[in-house]
């Protein structure tokens, strides 16, 4: 997620999207493709649906950049749409969404005993590279957790263009690791958390010199197979040769509602323990804000305002409108991708999930 979230700003603008117009969008309940979803008719639920109706019309028949919605709702996909060409098996960038997903690894890592504890100091584990340049004694003090909630103290922070560890400058360096590890720092440790891509990148590097793996592989063993996902690929835009802890995820909406699913599911999938409830519980906790919003462990906490109770999704989001949204009070899982990059129009799920999907579902209405 490349800018600050002003969900009021964004709701005003694009509202009148969703209250005109005839539908002729035609529903068609989900199919069961045997990749653990089982799915059930939005019309079996009981609810009105003219407000999914007029959005759905709305996003066929006007200028937007969404690829995919779903919905899942009681551990059933209800809602399964694609759009401008995208289909069920056809993976996505999920940009910085791949970020709340190594927050999960990270958790998994520390369960296998690979990692003793967030409260280390990254130097315990990052055994390749040592700073060689601003050195600086709070270096040694930069523990996990700080890269967890972005407030490692480094000179790094994607939303200011002139800081030194800015995703884009850092990605044009030939070694990431180095240069990010001979930043300058700023702020003391914890102190202040920033938006900073290359503090999670460190958390991927740690998790594969931790366990001798490298992140893909790690994710695949312990994370993707045991829920069924095989339909994954690492990669980045750049054309230059990354490091595979720089990568970040191409996915399928399918398996990207798999993640919420998880974490609705407080670490289980199918009855199944793959990441622990203690650290979902932890991960998905505010710790700190970031622009003033929620942030956890690489997972951000976003509260929407339903019939004036606020109700608030643990959110992964991604630069384009990439999001998976968990609401656990609704028992619900949205997801959407997008092609909105480095635009504001990125925002249009959150409008949908609180104009559309809230109002229809909310139980307490």
């Amino acid at each position: 997620m490349k800018k600050k979230i002003v969900i009021l700003t964004i709701l005003a603008v694009l509202v009148n999207l969703f209250c005109f117009g005839q539908s002729t969008y035609s529903y068609s309940q989900p199919e069961e493709l045997g990749d653990g979803w089982k799915t059930e008719n939005l019309t079996s639920l009981n609810i009105d649906t003219t407000l999914i109706y007029k959005a759905f019309n709305q996003i066929k028949n006007r200028a937007n950049k969404i690829h995919s919605v779903l919905l899942i709702k009681n551990d059933r996909l209800i809602i399964e749409e694609y759009f401008k060409g995208h289909s069920a098996d056809q993976p996505h960038d999920l940009r910085s969404t791949t970020k709340s997903i190594r927050s999960i690894l990270l958790g998994i890592a520390i369960e296998k005993g690979f990692i003793e504890d967030i409260n280390d100091p990254i130097s315990k584990y990052i055994k390749s590279h040592i700073p060689k340049k601003n050195l600086d004694k709070r270096k040694n003090n930069i523990t996990i957790r700080n890269l967890l909630t972005m407030s490692s103290g480094l000179d790094c922070n994607d939303w200011n263009k002139k800081s030194k560890g800015q995703e884009d400058k850092v990605s044009k360096k030939k070694d990431w690791l180095q240069y990010t590890l001979d930043l300058p720092m700023v702020n003391q440790p914890g102190a202040v958390s920033n938006y900073c891509s290359m503090g999670v990148v460190l958390i991927a590097e740690i998790i594969s010199q931790a366990s001798g793996m490298t992140i893909d592989k790690f994710a695949e063993k312990y994370l993707f197979s045991p829920m069924g996902i095989d339909n994954v690929k690492w990669g980045h835009t750049s054309d230059k040769e990354i490091i595979p802890s720089g990568k970040r995820l191409y996915m399928t909406s399918r398996d990207m509602a798999k993640i919420g699913q998880l974490l609705l599911n407080k670490g289980k999938w199918n009855g199944k323990t793959v990441v622990s409830e203690n650290w979902i519980q932890e991960s998905t906790t505010p710790k700190t804000k970031i622009t003033g919003i929620d942030y956890g462990y690489l997972w951000w906490n976003i509260p929407f305002k339903v019939n004036d109770k606020v109700v608030v999704s643990k959110t992964a989001t991604g630069n384009g409108g990439q999001y998976i949204m968990i609401l656990p009070a609704l028992d619900m899982v949205a997801v959407f991708t997008g092609g909105a990059y480095n635009s504001q129009d990125d925002k249009l799920p959150f409008a949908m999930l609180n104009d559309i999907f809230l109002p229809t579902f909310n139980i307490e209405k």
